[in-house]
């Protein structure tokens, strides 16, 4: 039999020691992190959709598809735009792809359809719909929401109508279905404690070939806001044009003058004021690099829809650095994702709030044409607005949840 060198035979069975204890935390974490992203490629909302996958790619790109130490696997899923679509397709992400998060999904309706499946298989998401009550009376502990809720900006739009603009009476038009009550629910509540009224509410279909109907509904009022999203907006103020409405000055939602549907619409958007989370023209350094990035690789103005899925990404970044790229403990990781806070991002700070909704600046812009382009130029920037505006989390959620019916306006026609 050979002699046996002990020092090297005790090293080398140390080293195989530690091999084994090793490998299987190695292989987990060589395992590339999933990122699921629900997001919308047909029908009306598709615009918005196909910026979202946009927006997160961009991200990736700049971080070399990886994140604290992880390699990142994007898988994109169609919702289709509709509630079922956001069901199948969330299931298909969670059982079958195995995803470490969920990004999206892009309107409110499919986030409502999901919202309990979501609780009971406890998977992180953050969440691009605005759907009220997923951060407020129902509050997720498995959603955080980096964009705004609903209200949030029109919080802020009503707010700047009232005082600055001294407009009185208002007008409403916005899609049938939960978007749009949120949207405009929360202006007229801000717009209303704020001195004005709201003496018309319109909800035309999400799918409506022809706005003049409910246009000639119009009158007798200082402004007209409107909440329409994805290629509804430019539907709706070329008719607004065409009929003559632009007497009246249009206020709009962010979804309805997102920056990059500007290239879409013509003089009828000039003058157009509007309240938004994101601005592509906002001034500071991750901004200008990703709307230069979205530029090169996409020829695109970015708008809402593709920053919300960069700064979620960023928010996923984040929350990997923490657990330092671990997420075997799904409760820690989404801990982590809700104690984020960054001062970097396309939108400027963020941080969330006690119900996993983001706290973050808000803009008014109007609409002006600038060297032969519309451009929404910031006039008024509302620093840390929250979700619950400047009620207050409790007295704010001892009322119902926005809908078509509330708040009831105070002098309907």
């Amino acid at each position: 039999m050979p002699r046996v060198n002990r020092r090297a035979f005790m090293a080398g069975t140390a080293a195989g020691a530690a091999a084994v204890s090793l490998g299987m935390p190695a292989i987990a974490q060589g395992a590339p992190f999933k990122i699921g992203l629900l997001t919308v490629k047909t029908g009306p909302l598709a615009q918005g959709g196909i910026q979202m996958e946009q927006g997160i790619a961009t991200l990736l790109k700049q971080k070399s598809n990886t994140f604290a130490g992880r390699k990142v696997e994007l898988v994109s899923a169609d919702t289709g735009g509709n509630p079922a679509g956001a069901k199948t397709k969330a299931s298909e992400l969670i059982e079958r792809d195995k995803v470490d998060v969920i990004l999206g999904p892009l309107a409110a309706f499919e986030m409502l359809a999901i919202n309990d499946y979501i609780r009971q298989q406890g998977t992180p998401l953050i969440s691009l719909a605005g759907a009220e009550d997923i951060t407020q009376r129902a509050a997720n502990p498995w959603v955080v929401r980096g964009s705004a809720s609903s209200g949030q900006c029109s919080h802020v739009l009503g707010d700047y109508a009232a005082k600055e603009l001294k407009y009185k009476r208002a007008a409403t038009i916005s899609e049938d279905f939960a978007f749009g009550y949120e949207q405009m629910s929360g202006f007229q509540r801000v717009f209303e404690d704020d001195g004005g009224k709201v003496v018309k509410k319109l909800w035309p279909p999400l799918v409506t070939p022809d706005y003049t109907p409910y246009i000639a509904q119009i009158g007798n009022v200082d402004c007209v806001v409107n909440g329409f999203a994805g290629s509804n907006p430019v539907k709706f103020m070329r008719a607004y044009a065409d009929l003559g409405m632009k007497r009246i000055p249009l206020l709009a939602g962010w979804t309805a003058m997102d920056d990059a549907l500007l290239k879409s619409l013509g003089d009828e958007a000039i003058g157009v004021v509007s309240a938004a989370w994101y601005s592509a023209s906002l001034d500071n350094a991750v901004n200008k690099q990703f709307v230069a990035d979205m530029a090169k690789d996409y020829n695109v103005i970015p708008g809402g829809y593709s920053a919300g899925m960069y700064v979620a990404g960023q928010v996923v970044e984040a929350a990997l650095a923490k657990t330092g790229g671990k997420t075997d403990d799904k409760k820690a990781f989404n801990e982590a994702l809700r104690s984020v806070a960054l001062t970097e991002t396309p939108r400027g700070p963020v941080k969330f709030d006690a119900y996993g909704n983001v706290v973050g600046d808000v803009q008014i812009r109007r609409c002006e044409r600038k060297g032969g382009q519309l451009v929404n130029t910031i006039i008024k920037t509302y620093s840390d607005v929250s979700q619950f505006w400047t009620y207050g989390d409790k007295p704010f959620l001892a009322n119902p949840v926005y809908s078509r019916d509330y708040p009831p306006a105070k002098n309907l026609e």
